[in-house]
């Protein structure tokens, strides 16, 4: 009688522990972010614009030898509408004065982080 036990017992037990032991585990799918969604880590953004001199001069044409039609001095807040080669078209919001200044003094501050 004790044998009939022990084989009950042992089929009872083989028969609940089969489908934990067969099942496949679970592995979780790396998680994809679509190329439009927004970051919150600085290094994936563009910076503010940023003056890289004391003053630069706003002139009427994307180039060093035209008129120069006002100075734009570091600290003074201003827009970027357009870009054409190295220069960029800019409102200085502090004067109103609307001109090209050289890329070479305006550009982009640069974010970067160490993983």
């Amino acid at each position: 009688m004790r044998a009939a036990r022990f084989t009950v017992t042992a089929a009872i037990l083989g028969a609940l522990a089969l489908p934990v032991l067969s099942a496949p585990s679970a592995v979780a799918a790396p998680a994809e972010v679509p190329a439009s969604a927004p970051t919150s880590r600085p290094c994936d953004r563009l910076g503010p614009w940023v003056i890289g001199a004391k003053a630069v001069t706003i002139r009427s044409k994307a180039t060093s030898k035209s008129t120069a039609r006002g100075v734009l001095y570091r600290g003074h807040k201003f827009t970027v509408h357009k870009t054409y080669g190295n220069w960029h078209y800019i409102t200085d919001k502090t004067t109103g004065v609307k001109g090209w200044v050289s890329g070479s003094y305006v550009y982009r501050d640069v974010y970067f982080c160490l993983d």
